[in-house]
């Protein structure tokens, strides 16, 4: 009995090292790879979490320094953000922060400059159409018309649709192209609903061009019933 169980064990050995030659290599570096890229992929997920870690502590710096009116403070702690950290969401939201305290200290064409990166570069649509509205904004204060209507014509979401059209409304009517004007207003009424504060804006801008903003409710409730 001793021998027959030696003999299978040997036999069950030559099995095994005949196996291992023939797949012990194609085995070894499969492992390698899972291993490789779990660990891979374990570094990915350390590096973002530091890099949001890095880059949100660049956006309190930017609001710190825009609530005490540092100007030279907030472009420097963008710029840090902006090179180092560009492609994180908090490069837009800070890019945001850093235009509003540079537009509010006057500083139109640095703000405008911030502005213009986020809307281009921002890895988030929101912020990405949120700094063109924005910048069309500053392009009014510059009497740059025709180049903030161009950044409102880009594509936005459709969240966006209602401030984007009172926006262009605004140019239009700045530049005493009131019918023009009217059409894009009733598009921000109408998209905007009844239940945002921002509407009664709108429908104050409509009532100012003599059109009223019930009769725009109607006929888009009559358009609705046909």
């Amino acid at each position: 009995m001793a021998n027959n169980f030696d003999l299978q064990e040997q036999e069950q050995l030559e099995e095994l090292k005949h196996f291992w030659n023939k797949w012990g290599t194609p085995i070894t570096w499969a492992l390698i790879v899972v291993m490789g890229g779990f660990a891979a992929w374990n570094g990915y997920q350390l590096w973002q979490s530091r890099q949001a870690q890095q880059a949100t502590a660049l956006v309190e710096a930017v609001e710190l320094a825009a609530q005490s009116g540092d100007m030279a403070r907030v472009e420097q702690a963008f710029g840090d953000l902006q090179s180092g950290y560009g492609g994180t969401t908090q490069a837009g939201q800070a890019g945001l922060l850093a235009a509003k305290a540079l537009a509010d200290a006057g500083k139109w064409d640095a703000a405008k400059g911030v502005l213009t990166w986020v809307a281009e570069k921002s890895s988030d649509d929101g912020y990405k159409a949120l700094a063109r509205v924005r910048l069309a904004g500053v392009l009014i204060e510059q009497k740059a018309y025709d180049e903030a209507l161009a950044q409102l014509s880009a594509s936005t979401p459709a969240e966006f649709a209602g401030v984007v059209a009172d926006r262009k409304g605004d140019v239009l009517a700045l530049q005493g192209k009131n019918q023009e004007a009217i059409a894009e207003y009733r598009r921000a009424y109408l998209a905007l609903g009844d239940k945002v504060d921002y509407r009664r804006l709108v429908e104050a801008k409509l009532n100012a061009l003599g059109a009223q903003a019930v009769a725009v409710a109607a006929a888009d409730a009559a358009g609705g019933a046909q």
